[in-house]
């Protein structure tokens, strides 16, 4: 078996230097990487399912992880992963999947005794192929050739996430010390507890990955980083939310349960982002945006948050009915609180017809409705732009629209002064009063134009 483990190690490997000579780019070789990275991740994740299930498992040996032996685990993942990836222009996805199936089909039999194969291995296979393979193959393609930003941001945050909160914990559990069966043990109450509390805590570092995709138009990967610097959201309070947010939750899983490793691990985290990762990232973004960086690296920190936000990214506008009862209150509310660079001003001087409160910042970003409330208390305090955060998760958003729209405000056209309702049977709301409700003289900054439409 030693001569087949080194086989399956050293051809893949191989395989992936000689294609990378083939490609140039730097950023495309690093989004091979993070394909790697992926399969690995999904690869290990799918040997445990395989475990379960008896779709297959390996013979007991040496250099082992969990029973997986770790030259297949490499090998296996350069194939799934940076592989394909490099030889995309080659290789369509559905040809390159159809290749990995086929190779897969011919090498797992003839590796018994190492690998042995259960009545169902087929339905392992096309599995890791469906939940492995192709993701990781979106992964590396979207990231090799910039596109679908959004769905590349989005499988990033899974495998990351999968990194923090599986393999890392299930790791730390091999070196011993700590379970998954002291964190399984406990009361359903305790666990969903613990979800939120883990949701809560995970608030600002998922808002900074949206952040990075929607206002900056990159991601959390080094090598796909934004293209305009980000100092709104979580950033408008700390410069490294993702890395305080895996710390704390990493410490969060030490606590519950009792491993010494994972304490390592988050230790290990906080000297790695300051000796290696933090001086590359304070190089990069210096070089790229020069004083709009160090003015933003001036007043705010690493991994202590401000209380009151940095205004860096310009005034933005939070449009509100001034003849809706609920909007009136939130104005009032968020005027109390003496917001840092948010003018609140009246929906009917928007040049469009808004039928819910609209948020505008001042690099052109909008939001609507709840989510519009919700950016606009990223402007008060950390306290309240935690709320905010939190309400702008996935599916939180949508939620709170929906029981808002149907309880609270629904939502009705709002049209400038003097000119007519588009629909007056909706309950069409103009504004009365000429008086403005900006808040500007308590931002020191004058009132700024609205947006242009769209």
């Amino acid at each position: 078996m030693t001569t087949e483990r080194y086989l399956c190690l050293a051809v893949p490997l191989l395989a992936v230097l000689a294609a990378s000579r083939s490609e140039r780019r730097r950023d495309a070789r690093a989004a091979a990487l993070l394909a790697f990275v992926a399969s690995a991740i999904g690869i290990a994740a799918l040997h445990e399912v395989a475990r379960l299930t008896g779709w297959f498992s390996f013979a007991p040996v040496r250099g082992s992880y969990r029973g997986l032996p770790v030259d297949l685990w490499i090998g296996w993942a350069a194939l799934w992963g940076p592989l394909p990836v490099l030889l995309r222009r080659a290789l369509p996805l559905p040809v390159a999947l159809g290749l990995l199936f086929w190779l897969d089909a011919l090498a797992m039999p003839a590796l018994h005794p190492l690998i042995r194969l259960g009545p169902d291995w087929m339905v392992g296979e096309v599995a890791g192929l469906l939940v492995v393979a192709l993701p990781a193959q979106l992964l590396g393609r979207f990231g090799a050739d910039r596109r679908h930003l959004r769905t590349r941001a989005l499988l990033q945050l899974v495998v990351f996430t999968a990194l923090v909160l599986w393999f890392v914990p299930t790791l730390a559990f091999a070196q011993g010390g700590g379970s998954w069966d002291r964190l399984t043990g406990l009361p359903a109450s305790a666990l969903l507890l613990l979800a939120q509390v883990g949701l809560l805590v995970a608030a600002p570092a998922l808002t900074a990955v949206r952040e990075f995709a929607v206002r900056g138009g990159g991601t959390p990967y080094p090598w796909d980083p934004p293209r305009r610097l980000v100092t709104t959201g979580p950033y408008a309070y700390v410069a490294n939310p993702m890395q305080l947010g895996v710390v704390v939750l990493l410490l969060l899983a030490a606590a519950v349960t009792g491993s010494l490793p994972l304490l390592v691990a988050a230790a290990t985290a906080v000297a790695f982002s300051a000796a290696v990762a933090g001086p590359h990232e304070a190089y990069d973004l210096a070089t790229r945006y020069g004083p709009s960086w160090h003015d933003y690296r001036g007043r705010v920190r690493d991994w202590w948050p401000r209380w009151r936000p940095h205004a860096g990214s310009g005034p933005a506008v939070l449009w509100l009915d001034d003849d809706c009862g609920p909007c009136v209150a939130v104005r009032r509310f968020l005027e109390r609180r003496r917001p840092v660079g948010l003018t609140i001003a009246p929906a009917a001087e928007h040049p469009e017809v808004l039928w819910r409160a609209r948020y505008a910042g001042g690099d052109g970003h909008t939001e609507r409705g709840v989510a519009a409330v919700a950016r606009a208390l990223e402007h008060v305090d950390l306290g309240w732009a935690w709320v905010g955060w939190t309400v702008r998760l996935p599916g939180v958003t949508w939620l709170a629209q929906l029981v808002t729209d149907a309880m609270i405000a629904p939502p009705h056209p709002v049209t400038r002064r003097g000119e007519p309702c588009p629909t007056p049977s909706n309950g069409c709301s103009t504004a009365r009063s000429p008086r403005s409700v900006s808040t500007a003289s308590r931002v020191s900054r004058p009132v700024p134009s609205p947006p242009p439409p769209g």
